[in-house]
């Protein structure tokens, strides 16, 4: 019988605070902007990929939440494959080279991935962010790739682009890079999840249905339409990230908060300011972002804070 070659990995949820909305090349996810998240702990919110090899398989097949779904459907998800697939190649050629005759030949044989989120799926809560990350992660483990973490961020963009920044713990910068290749767009993490073990955060889920317009398609809409993009893109984003690099490093709270905030609040201004207009939160989503204010006012500092991804949970 044939040896079937096996890994499971987890992946974690983060959150964005200087958030990422825009792409310079959709072929590569390669952002307009360079973005920073926390990433969450993986006790609430995680992705759990087990991936299978075996040379009797027959094709790829991907099972997500125990539902089979078609691999060939989505683009992102093949391309990620394949190019973790060149990684493992170029290793075998390798191996091959310094004379290791029974190198397997993993990057030849069809997988089997079963992915399961333990939070609802494809509603603003990153689940794309953390599929991915877990796939690639996985995937680097399986075929024993000697990338680093950095380096396989590179892989896991093209899949989703945060997913690069849950490849880390703690706080996560995803560089966007000029390079028309992408090699210089990939994660680097800013501190690790010792660094500020005073900071909590809090999942308020307003609801978990799928958003009606997917952050692919808004994003895209937004480049094309939005007025406010462009001034976002090329002066709001490189100060708030030194801004917020510097609040992250002096553990500075007030600070801290205040950019998350604000951030999020003209992220999604510029999606309202799409035409037609993208309006991803509702109004208990708006009513949370009040009672903080609210909170904020009473304790007379900044005591908490929110961000909203493109959905409406806080």
């Amino acid at each position: 019988m044939t040896r079937v070659y096996e890994t499971t990995v987890t992946a974690p949820v983060n959150i964005a605070v200087i958030k990422y909305w825009g792409k310079r090349d959709s072929a590569l996810i390669l952002p307009t902007n360079s973005s920073l998240s926390v990433t969450l702990s993986q006790d609430h919110l995680s992705t759990r990929t087990t991936i299978r090899a075996s040379a009797e398989f027959t094709k790829d097949r991907l099972w997500l939440n125990g539902v089979e779904e078609d691999i060939g459907a989505s683009k992102r998800l093949t391309n990620s494959i394949a190019t973790a697939r060149k990684l493992r190649e170029a290793l075998e050629q390798k191996q091959r080279s310094n004379g290791v005759e029974d190198a397997v030949p993993l990057s030849k044989w069809s997988i089997h991935i079963c992915s399961e989120n333990n939070f609802p799926t494809a509603a603003g809560l990153a689940s794309s962010a953390s599929g991915y990350s877990a796939l690639v992660s996985a995937l680097g483990t399986l075929f024993e790739l000697p990338q680093s973490a950095a380096e396989l961020s590179r892989v896991a963009r093209v899949g989703s682009g945060s997913a690069c920044r849950s490849m880390f713990g703690g706080f996560v910068a995803w560089r966007a890079g000029v390079a028309a290749d992408g090699n210089d767009s990939f994660a680097d993490q800013v501190a690790d999840h010792r660094h500020w073990p005073e900071l909590q955060a809090l999942i308020l889920v307003v609801s978990d249905k799928k958003k009606t317009v997917s952050s692919t398609a808004g994003m895209q809409t937004t480049v094309e339409t939005s007025e406010l993009f462009g001034e976002r893109v090329r002066s709001v984003v490189p100060r708030r990230m030194q801004a917020m690099e510097k609040a992250i490093a002096e553990r500075d709270f007030s600070a801290f908060a205040d950019i998350t905030m604000r951030d999020s609040n003209q992220f999604h201004a510029v999606c309202l300011d799409t035409y037609p207009p993208i309006s991803y939160m509702n109004d208990v989503s708006r009513s949370i972002a009040n009672i903080i204010h609210a909170f904020n006012g009473v304790r007379g500092r900044a005591a908490a804070a929110y961000t909203y991804d493109a959905g409406p949970n806080a």
